[in-house]
Parts: C-alpha cells; sequence; structure tokens
C-alpha cells in the first residue's frame, strides 16, 4: 500500500509512518476499502492534536480530537473514536504503548433508532427512471448495470459496498436454484438466494451483453476493462436517478426497504438475520419494531373512522 499518511502530514510527523503501518495491516487483515478510507481520513484529522512520539501518546489530544467533533451525530462520532482505538490498540499490540489510553475515554451511545425503508412504489420509480421508456436489450450498457447493480441490492436486501464487490465467480445460477455469495462485513461471507425471476432474467441479460465471464460483475468502465465500480460512483448513480424520479431514497434503504418487506409477509426474524448479515437478531429485530409502527398507524386510522361513524 502507498504511504499516504507518510505524504499529507509529511515524514517529519512522529505518527504518519505508524498511521501507514497500521492502515497497511488493516488492508492485509481483509478490512474494506471504504473501511480504509475512512479510518485514514478519521486519523488524519487526529494526527492533527498529537505531535510527540506514539508511545508519548496519552489521553489528552484523544479528548482534544473527540470535542472537535462535539457537533457531529453520535454515530459519526461513535466511527470516528472507533478508528482512533483501532490504532491505538494495534500500537499496543506492537509494543509501541505501553497502555491504551482509549482505556480512559468513555464509549459514545448511539440512541437505537428504527430504519427508514423506502416503499416499494418509490423504488419502482427510481428503477423505472434508470431503464426510461426503452427496452432492456437496447439499454445503454452503462444503464442496464446500473439497473441490474440496484436491483440486486433491493432483492437481495445487500449494503450497496457488498454489492460493488460482488465478481461473476460469486453468481451460482443453474436454473431454479440462482443464489449468490456476499462477502460481507469483518470478512464474514453468506450466500443469497435469487428468488426474483424477472431480477435473474436481468442479470442473465447483463452477463450476455457483457460477455463477462470472470471477474468483477459491476466495472467502473463500460468497455469491461475497469476494475470494481466504486461505492462512491454507485451513489453518484442513484442520486442522480432519485432526481430524475423525482423521489429521495438514499441507497441503503433499499436494504431496509427489502428486510421491511420480508418482516411483512412473515419471515422470520432469524430468516431475515441471515440474509441481511447481520451478527445478531437485535439488530434484525428493528425490523419487526417497525413492522408494529405500521400496525399501529393502522390502528389508529381505523379508530378514527369509527369514531367519525359514531358521530
Amino acid at each position: 500500500m502507498d504511504p499516504i499518511i507518510v505524504e499529507q502530514l509529511g515524514r517529519a510527523h512522529p505518527l504518519a509512518r505508524h498511521l501507514d503501518d497500521f492502515l497497511t495491516d488493516l488492508a492485509n487483515a481483509g478490512a474494506s476499502s471504504h473501511t480504509r478510507r475512512a479510518y485514514r481520513g478519521d486519523l488524519l484529522r487526529f494526527a492533527a492534536h498529537h505531535d510527540g512520539e506514539i508511545g508519548a501518546l496519552t489521553a489528552t489530544p484523544i479528548r482534544a480530537y473527540l470535542a472537535e467533533l462535539a457537533e457531529l451525530s453520535p454515530a459519526s462520532r461513535k466511527r470516528k473514536r472507533a478508528a482512533v482505538a483501532s490504532f491505538t490498540k494495534w500500537a499496543v499490540r506492537h509494543d509501541l504503548l505501553q497502555a491504551n489510553p482509549m482505556d480512559r475515554i468513555d464509549t459514545v451511545k448511539v440512541p437505537k433508532t428504527l430504519p427508514r425503508p423506502a416503499s416499494a412504489a418509490d423504488v419502482a420509480k427510481v428503477l423505472a427512471a434508470i431503464c426510461t421508456r426503452r427496452p432492456r436489450k437496447d439499454l445503454p450498457l452503462d444503464r442496464l448495470r446500473d439497473r441490474v447493480l440496484f436491483e440486486t441490492a433491493y432483492v437481495c436486501g445487500a449494503r450497496a459496498s457488498e454489492v460493488c464487490g460482488l465478481y461473476v465467480e460469486d453468481l451460482d445460477l443453474r436454473l431454479d436454484d440462482e443464489h449468490v455469495r456476499i462477502h460481507g462485513k469483518g470478512g464474514s461471507v453468506r450466500t443469497v438466494l435469487l428468488d426474483d425471476r424477472g431480477y435473474v432474467a436481468l442479470l442473465k441479460l447483463y452477463l450476455v451483453r457483457t460477455g463477462y465471464t470472470a471477474g468483477p460483475l459491476f466495472r467502473a468502465s463500460i468497455n469491461g476493462a475497469g476494475g470494481p465500480l466504486s461505492y462512491d460512483a454507485a451513489h453518484h448513480r442513484w442520486q442522480r436517478y432519485c432526481a430524475d424520479a423525482d423521489v429521495e431514497i438514499d441507497i441503503h434503504q433499499l436494504r431496509h426497504a427489502h428486510a421491511t418487506e420480508l418482516i411483512n409477509v412473515g419471515v422470520t426474524i432469524e430468516a431475515v438475520r441471515r440474509r441481511l448479515g447481520h451478527a445478531s437478531t437485535e439488530t434484525t429485530q428493528l425490523y419487526a419494531l417497525l413492522d408494529d409502527k405500521v400496525a399501529d398507524a393502522e390502528i389508529r386510522a381505523a379508530r378514527r373512522r369509527r369514531d367519525q361513524m359514531g358521530r
């Protein structure tokens, strides 16, 4: 890995080389490019608060760094704290620090909020905006790629970053038993059933038109010569299609929409957990709570109708 931190902080900064070594080890351990990029930005900002040797790192500059983030959301502060905590833990493990200063720093508590799923009708509007009115066989290849990419995220309940990282080799398209192998957080791998016949047909059309038999499934260049399409590029394109459809949906809401639809039709929490790749059912349970909210809204509406009839 290129010494990006050294280039940006300068070789004279006492933390620069260690931060680059940490990010290299993170990459070798299989951390996603998205995680490494976020950690790199967080640690560059943190390094401005400590100009001494790594062995002299204390809780004081860490508190100063976290205080600088006070206006951010708890979730953002927790992630940025995690970047520093991961680095200091690595430093202790490599005998660069005698004690971990993060032991003196309180954790950031993030209030649990219900996920915000998009409605199926709104998702359909955006997907339709990608295809416009042309037959799918005549779609420009970049639009066909985008349609398959975003529909993959929707019908599989996958994270957009996971979909961008798919390879052709992850597909198993045996008739009536189609599956995809998705590489998730922390090196986890899950196999997801492709049970939407319309989607499977679109996926096969995409493979025929691209001629892909191996390598990245969604590539940065439409001639297939590039590497995997980046998350940032996918996010930008999704926002553009949402604007075309006059719909506001965050790309992550595709995953929420899929999970909520499964809960609403009676799929068990455990089955949804496995499909989404959650580490525990506690996270998945939020979708069941959301279903309760929907039920409560229906009950309130029915009561209002009853009260109006009784007047």
